[in-house]
């Protein structure tokens, strides 16, 4: 039996991103088809999605139409996500707007978040619920499947259903447990959800409304993006307050790891890189390396290429690495970082170049062809999140054979094989993991890492290991289908 999901989500690549969330929902669908699941994805109408949509075909077309979806005219759109059915919601009044799909070009978060993400989840509802027609016929889906705060009301809709045929079950998929679309309890009223919704068990937190916790408390199945992750958010340091009802939820919560697009992710086919490279020919990665010192300015040198791509945050443990860096150059290493993000981190980091030209060099902003070549051509990829779901960006340096040193966290835990002398004896090491992110523990990290990288046997042994791994989506597109499975009748 072929299983139908709708898929919510407020981006996926190829047609918006700003985080990994966008990879996962744009690689799932293909993820899970082989395993009799088809995937239809719902997403906003931002201008690059409608115009994405329309290409050379003109004007998309119209499924349905709301004369007032929480208040507000809106279509839903048909499109194609790759090869898998896309419909996208639009309502000019909550996404026709310049900026990210979040804020204002000035970078501020838009104010009325809450109901442009409501209206996002009451639209899959009544999709879910059979509003579409094909044929004649509604539109069928056995299950909905919504990821993180922007797509959670969609559970709760569905849970309380009063617009929906039938109540179906629905997963939410926990990407980050910081970010969870809270407002305040005044805006309940224009949610149009029955008076029970407002309760501990529904929506309300704390006096105002919190839109993730409606979906971890609605959903069927609660999963995170990582097992380790899925065990961490039960404990105060990493449920961001929201640890009691995931450990109130009990085995409804789980992990599932994410996977990469090896299509995009492939160092023998990267059209990015100066020079491809197989497991079994990475000495070719040292043309890579010599290229992306030229492209930064940094001198060439014995010791290691340090690379660092991520959000300039406080999660990203970026304030540490500052603290670091005079360590990190004093013990023959050089860094080169691309990201952006808080302000203060930027002009550290800045300052920080400036201090140590040849040895340091920092590029504001971010650029997919230039994180290809830092992966193919770094020696090492620095991670130190003070918590991780999952991550991406180590998966792709065990890929590239750029070796991850890791906080032993979330999915840099479940993924990276500390080079500790068990690991290296044997053969099965892949990357540098350490316990706290402070100056000590991330010195320590670096000083390790410079001792295996002088050891080129050791060092090539385990950049074979980590581009051994299999980091597609093909066991996670499995675990997906047999979740479904087991939540539909």
């Amino acid at each position: 039996m072929t299983i139908r999901v709708l898929s919510v989500t407020s981006e996926a690549v190829p047609l918006v991103k700003t985080g990994g969330l966008a990879d996962v929902a744009g690689a799932l669908p293909a993820a899970v088809a082989p395993h009799g699941v088809a995937m239809t994805t719902l997403l906003p109408g931002y201008p690059a999605v409608l115009a994405a949509i329309a290409g050379s075909r003109g004007k998309p077309r119209v499924v349905h139409t709301w004369d007032a979806l929480l208040g507000t005219p809106a279509r839903a759109l048909a499109g194609k996500l790759g090869d898998h059915p896309l419909l996208v919601l639009d309502a000019p009044a909550l996404f026709a707007r310049d900026g990210s799909p979040y804020g204002d070009l000035a970078g501020n978060d838009w104010a009325d978040n809450w109901h442009r993400f409501a209206a996002l989840g009451r639209a899959a509802a009544d999709i879910a619920g059979g509003c579409v027609r094909s044929g004649g016929k509604p539109q069928r889906f056995d299950l909905v499947h919504a990821h993180d705060w922007q797509a959670a009301m969609a559970c709760a809709y569905l849970h309380y259903a009063p617009f929906a045929n039938t109540a179906l079950p629905s997963v939410m998929t926990i990407h980050n447990m910081a970010f969870q679309g809270r407002a305040g309890g005044e805006v309940f009223a224009r949610l149009d959800l029955p008076s029970q919704a407002w309760s501990l068990d529904g929506v309300e937190y704390h006096g105002g409304v919190g839109l993730l916790k409606a979906g971890i408390a609605t959903a069927s199945r609660v999963t995170t993006v990582s097992p380790t992750y899925a065990r961490e958010i039960r404990s105060a340091r990493f449920g961001m307050g929201l640890e009691g009802l995931i450990a109130a939820r009990g085995n409804a919560v789980s992990g599932i790891l994410n996977g990469i697009d090896t299509a995009l992710w492939d160092p023998s086919r990267d059209p990015a890189l100066a020079a491809r490279f197989t497991r079994r020919n990475p000495e070719k990665r040292s043309l890579n390396k010599r290229a992306l010192e030229a492209e930064f300015g940094l001198d060439s040198g014995d010791g290691p290429l340090f690379v660092v791509i991520t959000r300039l945050t406080w999660q990203k443990g970026m304030d540490v690495l500052l603290e670091v860096l005079d360590h990190l150059v004093g013990i023959g290493g050089r860094l080169a970082l691309l990201g952006s993000g808080d302000a203060q981190i930027e002009r550290e980091l800045l300052r920080a170049a400036a201090r140590h030209p040849g040895k340091v060099a920092v590029r504001l902003g971010y650029d997919e062809g230039l994180s290809h070549r830092m992966q193919g051509g770094g020696d090492a990829i620095l991670v130190p999140s003070r918590f991780e779901p999952c991550g991406l960006t180590q998966l792709y340096g065990l890929a590239y054979g750029c070796v991850p040193v890791v906080a032993r966290t979330g999915g840099l835990a479940d993924t990276v094989i500390d080079a500790n002398p068990a690991a290296l004896a044997a053969g099965v090491a892949t990357g540098i993991q350490f316990d706290g992110v402070d100056y000590d523990s991330f010195a320590a990290a670096l000083s390790r890492t410079v001792e295996l990288f002088a050891q080129a046997p050791v060092w090539r042994a385990v950049q074979r290991n980590a581009m051994a791994g299999d980091f597609s989506w093909t066991a996670s597109g499995k675990a997906y289908a047999e979740l479904y499975r087991a939540l539909v009748p």
